[in-house]
């Protein structure tokens, strides 16, 4: 017969004073997975502190050369602290030291360090060590047992949250950069204001640059960030449009016809010299412009008489995230990459004159890629977090102003 895991942890170690020596004011915790544990902590909920681990993405820091070297192992070593504390340690999100080129993080979680294989049980678990929020967790096999448990009844889930940083940048041109970026941060449940030592964790933020950007290395960080801040990743043939149906509104001094836009559009088409298949598909894609503008507007992406004058707030917005997915791969440096989000922030702001205008304006590009009007996945992410960031009180674009 299986033996039960228990279902109370046995007397947990001594809990850390709630103000650290080496600070002088009271501390604030860096984000809410901080704050959750602080708390728990000050109420000697070991099972609290479990839970909010069990949600977390836990991570051990290695030296760079060494995960390079072999990036499916991770290892992970014992720490003696200045007051020879010896334990396995590990850091939630808000804890990680500043970014280092030859100092990286793997990602892990509750389940993966209840399985590891512990050589010493005598050595605990050591959560933010060495800070006002240090948790000190025994891992004994039994207590390992309880915390697979939580491990399974309150894993990470994927979900569609507006997440901060309390010590990011909330106010500024940086700020207001990173604020352009926000759509991939909420589908990624990433911090939307931090630049710093992670976006993702290195191994899976270099191996999702090679799978879907070819990027392995500066060169070709560089080279995709360019052609994003150009306005030249995303089809050309959507602002083409765009820009036909901009030149007949002013023209008319009213919205034109669909059936004008979209015959002007493919005569334009022609006459660049355009083979028959492109100016069938050029007609097309008005087709699905108009469509899907009419889903925005009953979505709320829209108001009732609103339109996309360009899309490229699509390529602008993932300038944003590649600037940190760079960063965090090791592909460039945090002043390069504040650069670029800097950058980008200003060239949305000279094409568009809204946080709404914007989003809608990406929303658009994302659609027009990938969702093959089938109003899937890609859709409805984008229309949640267009909702997050118009109707959420700690949305930047509402502390924010664009202008």
């Amino acid at each position: 017969m299986n033996r039960q895991p228990p279902r109370a942890l046995p007397r947990p170690l001594p809990r850390p004073r709630p103000h650290h020596p080496g600070y002088a004011t009271p501390w604030v915790p860096p984000s809410e997975i901080e704050q959750l544990l602080y708390e728990a902590g000050a109420r000697g909920d070991v099972e609290a502190q479990l839970r909010v681990l069990a949600g977390a993405e836990l991570y051990i820091g290695a030296p760079k050369a060494e995960v390079d070297a072999e990036p499916g192992l991770v290892t992970w070593r014992t720490h003696r602290d200045t007051t020879g504390l010896v334990g396995k340690p590990v850091l939630t999100r808000g804890m990680l030291p500043p970014w280092h080129p030859e100092w990286v993080f793997h990602g892990v979680s509750l389940k993966w360090i209840a399985t590891f294989e512990w050589r010493d049980p005598r050595h605990p678990l050591i959560v933010n060590g060495g800070t006002p929020g240090q948790i000190l967790l025994p891992a004994t096999p039994r207590h390992r047992e309880v915390w697979l448990r939580h491990a399974a009844e309150h894993d990470r889930t994927d979900g569609d949250r507006l997440i901060a940083l309390r010590h990011g940048a909330l106010h500024g041109p940086l700020a207001y950069g990173l604020a352009c970026g926000v759509h991939l941060a909420i589908a990624n449940e990433v911090p939307w204001n931090e630049v710093g030592t992670v976006c993702r964790e290195y191994t899976t933020e270099r191996e999702l640059l090679r799978d879907f950007w070819s990027i392995t290395e500066r060169d070709g960080w560089q080279k995709q960030l360019n052609f994003l801040l150009d306005g030249r990743n995303s089809p050309a043939e959507t602002d083409f449009v765009l820009r036909v149906r901009e030149e007949l509104r002013t023209g008319l001094g009213e919205a034109p016809p669909a059936e004008l836009w979209r015959e002007t559009a493919a005569g334009h088409a022609q006459d660049l010299g355009l083979g028959q298949d492109e100016v069938l598909g050029i007609e097309e894609l008005v087709r699905r412009v108009i469509r899907y503008e009419a889903r925005f507007r009953a979505d709320g992406l829209l108001p009732p008489d609103g339109r996309v004058t360009t899309a490229v707030a699509y390529d602008y917005g993932r300038a944003v995230n590649l600037a940190r997915w760079g960063l965090s791969a090791r592909f460039c440096d945090p002043h390069e990459a504040e650069q670029a989000i800097v950058y980008a922030g200003a060239l949305s702001k000279s094409a568009y004159r809204s946080w709404e205008e914007f989003s809608a304006a990406y929303a658009l590009g994302r659609v027009l890629r990938f969702d093959g009007e089938e109003y899937g996945p890609y859709y409805e992410q984008t229309v949640v977090a267009h909702r997050l960031l118009t109707e959420h009180q700690g949305s930047p674009w509402r502390n924010i102003p664009w202008r």
